[in-house]
C-alpha cells in the first residue's frame, strides 16, 4: 500500500456488520436467511406487491438510520486523508463511508437520500417522508401526482447507476492495487471489479471472514473483520510513516 500509486477499495456490507447492520449470506443472521430476495428485494417483487417489500425494509432502514461508523469506516477515510486510498466503491446503501468522512465514494447500489415516483420519475430527497414512513408504515407517494416513491437504492433485475460503474470500472482499470473488504464477491457487476483490476496488472488484497472466488488469485488474503483488520493496517502505515520521518 505505501508503494501503490493508486489504490481502489471495494466495500461490502461485511464492513458494516460492526455497526449493528447485518449483512446478506451469513448462515446464522444474514438477511437472506429468512427473506426471499427475489420476492422482496427485487424490481420484479417490488412492482408485484410494494406493501411487501416496504414492511421488509422498513426495520432496516430504521437500523441503517440508527448505525453509527465503526473502525473500518474510519480507517479508511483516514487513509483516503492520508492519500493512501484515491477512489472507494462500495455495495453499500447505509452511507457510513460518507459519515465516517470519505469523499471520493462510488455507491454502486444506490443510497437512501433520494426516491423517485415510479409514475412521473420526479426525485424527491427522502427527509420529505422517511420519518413518517418510519412511525407509521404509510407507504411512501409522490406529491406531484400520488404515485408511490421508491428508494433510489438498486433492486435485484434493476441495473446500476451507469455513470458509477463507468466510473468504477475506469478506476478498476486505472489502479495498481485494489483491496477488497467486506465482500464476499457474489454479486455482479461489482464482484467483477476485482478481475478487472487484476487484468489491467492490479495487485489485491482481500479481508473478508468468508472465502471469494479470488482468494486464489490475491496477494493477500485476511478471514478476519474488517472492522479488526482495517485499522490495523492504518497503525503499520502511521507507524511506517512516522519512522521515515528526517
Amino acid at each position: 500500500m505505501r508503494a501503490a500509486q493508486s489504490t481502489v477499495v471495494l466495500t461490502g456490507a461485511g464492513i458494516s456488520t460492526e455497526s449493528g447492520i447485518p449483512d446478506f449470506r451469513s448462515p446464522e443472521s444474514g438477511l437472506w436467511k429468512t427473506a426471499d430476495p427475489i420476492e422482496v428485494a427485487s424490481l420484479i417483487g417490488f412492482r408485484r406487491n410494494p406493501q411487501h417489500f416496504y414492511e421488509w425494509v422498513r426495520p432496516l432502514v430504521r437500523n441503517m438510520l440508527n448505525a453509527e461508523p465503526n473502525p473500518a469506516h474510519y480507517a479508511l477515510a483516514q487513509l483516503e486523508e492520508m492519500g493512501l486510498l484515491t477512489t472507494l466503491i462500495t455495495q453499500n446503501i447505509d452511507m457510513l463511508h460518507e459519515r465516517a468522512g470519505s469523499r471520493h465514494i462510488l455507491e454502486l447500489h444506490g443510497h437512501l437520500r433520494t426516491a423517485t415516483c415510479v409514475e412521473c420519475f420526479r426525485k424527491y430527497p427522502v427527509d420529505g417522508f422517511l420519518d413518517r414512513f418510519l412511525e407509521t408504515g404509510e407507504l411512501p407517494r409522490c406529491p406531484h401526482d400520488n404515485g408511490l416513491l421508491k428508494p433510489d437504492v438498486v433492486l435485484f433485475g434493476e441495473a446500476l447507476p451507469f455513470k458509477e460503474l463507468q466510473a468504477a470500472r475506469r478506476v478498476a482499470q486505472e489502479a495498481d492495487l485494489m483491496l477488497v473488504a467486506g465482500s464476499s464477491l457474489e454479486v455482479a457487476p461489482a464482484s467483477e471489479l476485482p478481475l478487472t483490476a487484476l487484468a489491467y496488472g492490479a495487485r489485491l488484497i482481500i479481508v473478508n471472514i468468508g472465502r471469494t472466488y479470488l482468494d486464489d488469485q490475491a496477494d493477500v488474503v485476511i478471514h478476519e473483520n474488517a472492522a479488526t483488520v482495517l485499522p490495523a493496517i492504518l497503525a503499520l502505515l502511521v507507524q511506517g510513516k512516522r519512522e521515515r520521518l528526517p
